[in-house]
């Protein structure tokens, strides 16, 4: 079978593997699609994302759904020829964090396509992958595929959107119009924001946060652009930029929640801590994503403006030019390989 294999930065590969074998309590599933993640770009372009760097040959991706094949032993789930969508992670289950609901931030947890951990994890680009079964999600009826694939980084953004608190009646900031800012005003807008407000240094990306219900646009590099707040009470740092940070401390009114959700780069960041003191504000990290999996299948069934959010789907056998339109904000907001 074909499979996006990462060797170092700048260094992917579309490779035949062999194909897995559903071992057991496994789920065998055919890949239809795949989505682009910013983490992929990351190994793609520089190695690593943040701390965790490539130590070994890789199959990227975590954002996959397809149809049930088979079933290793022991296993059971929806029934073979069943559309799915893959939920990436196989947290512990015993850890401290585990026990207290935060599977998310399991210390010996198990993702897709993460070089968290040695080995690492295969990841889910390939035309064929073998999951615990548990993992699979059959999709809600009137939800298609190609939508689907957008839950893993829905998801994500519902997470950071509930770490924020009660948004509803708020207005609320967003820095980074990249396909997982687009969704956070998406989230926002479904829990009640009463106005988000998008920043972004490319137009064309502020086009898309539009697409998925911005209020208000502004150019991050324009300081007299009229749609700067004043203040905001909630601000999401979706760019992963320390500029962007330092944006959402600044702009937040005194009292009001940062959360952290872009991967900043490994090592220090600059950090305006004393806004942090001065001005009580709260500021929380969120990462990846517990029980929104579900919620965020529910809502993708619902709404179809999210189709709006794809820009591209390539063949896998492209994958090389897939990475590259991703990576140009320009042309693209989500890129899908198609298996």
């Amino acid at each position: 079978m074909l499979g996006c294999v990462i060797h170092g930065a700048g260094d992917l590969r579309v490779a035949r593997l062999a194909p897995p074998v559903p071992g057991p309590g496994q789920a065998l599933v055919a890949v239809r699609y795949g989505g682009i993640c910013g983490s992929d770009l990351h190994y793609w372009r520089h190695g690593g994302v943040g701390d965790f760097r490539l130590r070994e040959p890789m199959v990227l991706g975590h954002e996959v759904v397809g149809t049930v094949e088979s079933y290793g032993a022991g296993a059971a789930g929806p029934a073979p020829g069943t559309a799915v969508a893959v939920h990436p992670a196989t947290p512990c289950g015993h850890c401290p964090e585990c026990a207290d609901g935060r599977a998310n931030v399991c210390r010996d947890t198990r993702y897709l396509g993460s070089a968290a951990r040695l080995p690492h994890v295969q990841g889910g680009f390939a035309e064929r992958v073998a999951v615990p079964a548990g993992q699979l999600r059959e999709l809600p009826d009137g939800l298609g595929l190609r939508r689907a694939v957008l839950a893993e980084p829905l998801s994500v953004a519902l997470h950071a959107v509930r770490r924020a608190g009660d948004v509803a009646g708020r207005h609320v900031l967003v820095t980074g119009a990249g396909p997982i800012g687009c969704l956070v005003v998406a989230a926002a807008k479904e829990a009640g924001a009463a106005r988000v407000t998008v920043t972004d240094l490319v137009p064309q990306a502020l086009g898309y946060a539009a697409v998925a219900g911005a209020d208000t646009l502004v150019r991050a590099d324009d300081p007299e652009d009229a749609g700067w707040p004043d203040e905001v009470d909630v601000a999401v740092e979706a760019s992963g930029v320390a500029a962007g940070l330092d944006t959402c401390l600044r702009r937040v009114r005194r009292g009001g929640v940062v959360v952290q959700l872009g991967m900043l780069p490994p090592g220090p960041s600059p950090l305006a801590g004393n806004l942090l003191v001065s001005r009580e504000i709260e500021l929380r990290g969120a990462f990846r994503f517990a029980a929104e999996f579900d919620d965020a299948l529910a809502l993708l069934a619902a709404k179809g403006e999210f189709d709006g959010l794809v820009s591209a789907v390539v063949p896998v056998r492209a994958a090389e030019d897939a990475f590259a339109l991703a990576a140009d904000r320009e042309r693209s907001c989500k890129v899908l390989l198609e298996f």
